[in-house]
């Protein structure tokens, strides 16, 4: 079994901010995988789907982003998964907008959703997608920045990582993510 998490903060008044380009890509995996995230359980939304033999898990912690391991963890726990059963994708402010980056392990360079993920798992030793969101200019307070919406140039970059993001996520679904790092760390 594998779990694609993908982080940001619920609520309409956080739609389509930096912050929650993770949640963008579960709506995108959603439509690829066919999943309904129609499960509510583990502070999250949740769905299934089988990818050949192996059932994959969506999931959206509801938690809020600083949170998220009390959302991830527990899912984790009650369907057996091991650290390399995971896949987090997450905003990075520092990868330009538009960019992606994966990863199989890390600490959570400052990003308070991966922090509550390494903290509750115990483990920095999962895989990850990273979607750059750019720094913020001077004088711009990173909660604030993280929390505002992306202008249209930055947006078409953003919507383009996002779609890939997704195909990188399904394709780990059918092999192993040190073939996905290759085929989408370009």
């Amino acid at each position: 079994m594998k779990l694609i998490a993908g982080l940001g903060n619920p609520g309409k008044k956080y739609e389509r901010t930096r912050h929650n380009v993770g949640f963008e890509v579960i709506d995108k995996c959603q439509e690829r995988l066919n999943v309904e995230l129609d499960q509510a359980k583990f502070k999250g939304a949740y769905g299934f789907t089988r990818a050949g033999a192996e059932k994959t898990f969506l999931l959206k912690p509801l938690t809020y982003m600083n949170l998220s391991g009390e959302s991830i963890v527990p899912l984790m726990n009650y369907f057996k998964l091991k650290p390399e059963d995971l896949l987090v994708i997450y905003d990075d402010l520092d990868l330009p907008p538009g960019k992606i980056r994966l990863r199989q392990k890390g600490g959570h360079g400052g990003h308070n959703g991966m922090k509550s993920i390494i903290q509750h798992l115990g483990s920095d030793k999962f895989n990850r997608i990273r979607i750059g969101i750019g720094r913020p200019e001077p004088g711009v307070a990173v909660p604030d920045y993280v929390l505002g919406t992306f202008p249209p140039k930055e947006r078409q970059e953003v919507d383009e990582a996002v779609e890939k993001a997704a195909r990188a996520a399904e394709a780990w679904t059918e092999t192993d993510f040190v073939k996905v790092m290759n085929e989408y760390n370009q």
